[in-house]
């Protein structure tokens, strides 16, 4: 009898220490954070998230991993809102006026010259704008973890003629971003047709668009010299592209876990300005080197611009955002 107690407790015991090292394992495997975005993986967000991924690696000790997924490689553009909602994947990054009638308010830096001096910009990560922001994130399902600089210069790229005139733009066919921004081309006579940033340069070698519109990085990136001729660089609005994650998935971690990201994040914000501001000077430089021929915006074309595209934009902004879009506009404002 006492023999049979003894093999039996002393298989009880080898049984649980085979599991002790699987538990071990499981303990330490790495949280992992995919992150789907629509940045081809040379743009400068797509380098800055790269960035981010190995900062996070290193102040987490190894224990979060962001898996990085550029061009798309994990969803399309327009399904990362859902699959981060749902908990498909973990983490996306996205330009903000994708939220489009969703969470209007996230596209008040699109309005035509409102907000493109880069020291009220650099103010915006942490502000009481952002705040604002990210509580109506909140309430989509999603949390917002980063706000990253992506531009402040917009490129027009045209094949016949230069866009620089409001004349210019009459009967365009040219690239839109949504259906608010869109209210400053059309003022302006152009055909606008918004679609995202992958999908624009076979529509402007096919013929769809005759011009595009993008952030200079972008068109460099996306190669936009071997199909367009010429390029009218203007301060026409800002964007930021942010990154969010999946509440329960971000609850799920640890203290430690979390303050390395959002530690690494803060970083990202801050080194992004810098970066952006010297991609668009060398991405300037680079168009010209290929071949297009670069305008840049006088202080007078920007004027009669603004004149034109920007009350149309803010009045169709206040009709989709009752509720909070003036509030955004003066927080914008005051900073």
């Amino acid at each position: 009898m006492q023999r049979r107690h003894l093999l039996v407790a002393t298989g009880m015991a080898a049984a649980a220490g085979s599991l002790l090292p699987r538990r071990a394992a499981r303990a330490q495997r790495p949280a992992v954070m995919r992150l789907s975005h629509q940045f081809p993986p040379t743009h400068h967000i797509a380098r800055g998230l790269a960035a981010f991924a190995e900062a996070v690696k290193q102040r987490s000790g190894g224990t979060v991993e962001v898996q990085v997924f550029p061009a798309e490689q994990l969803a399309r553009a327009g399904e990362n809102f859902p699959g981060v909602a749902r908990g498909a994947f973990e983490a996306a990054c996205a330009v903000n006026f994708q939220w489009g009638n969703t969470l209007p308010e996230m596209s008040a830096t699109t309005i035509p010259y409102y907000i493109t001096d880069l020291a009220r910009l650099r103010k915006f990560p942490g502000s009481e704008a952002a705040k604002f922001l990210e509580a109506q994130l909140e309430k989509r399902a999603v949390r917002n973890l980063a706000w990253l600089y992506t531009t402040r210069l917009s490129i027009f790229t045209s094949g016949r003629r230069p866009l620089v005139a409001l004349e210019d733009f009459r009967g365009v066919k040219i690239r839109g971003l949504n259906p608010l921004t869109d209210h400053a081309l059309s003022a302006v006579g152009a055909a606008p047709s918004a679609m995202p940033g992958p999908e624009v340069p076979q529509a402007l070698q096919s013929g769809v668009l005759d011009a595009g519109l993008t952030d200079l990085s972008a068109a460099v990136s996306r190669r936009f010299y071997e199909i367009q001729k010429f390029g009218t660089i203007a301060p026409w609005f800002s964007v930021f592209s942010h990154v969010y994650v999946n509440p329960r998935w971000w609850n799920g971690l640890t203290a430690e876990q979390r303050g390395a990201i959002e530690a690494a994040a803060r970083q990202a914000e801050q080194d992004q300005f810098a970066v952006t501001e010297e991609t668009a000077a060398s991405a300037a430089a680079e168009l010209r080197a290929k071949g297009m021929t670069i305008h840049e915006q006088t202080p007078a074309e920007s004027e009669a611009w603004k004149a034109a595209m920007q009350p149309p934009v803010i009045q169709a902004f206040l009709r989709q955002a009752p509720e909070g879009g003036r509030r955004i506009l003066d927080l914008l404002g005051a900073l």
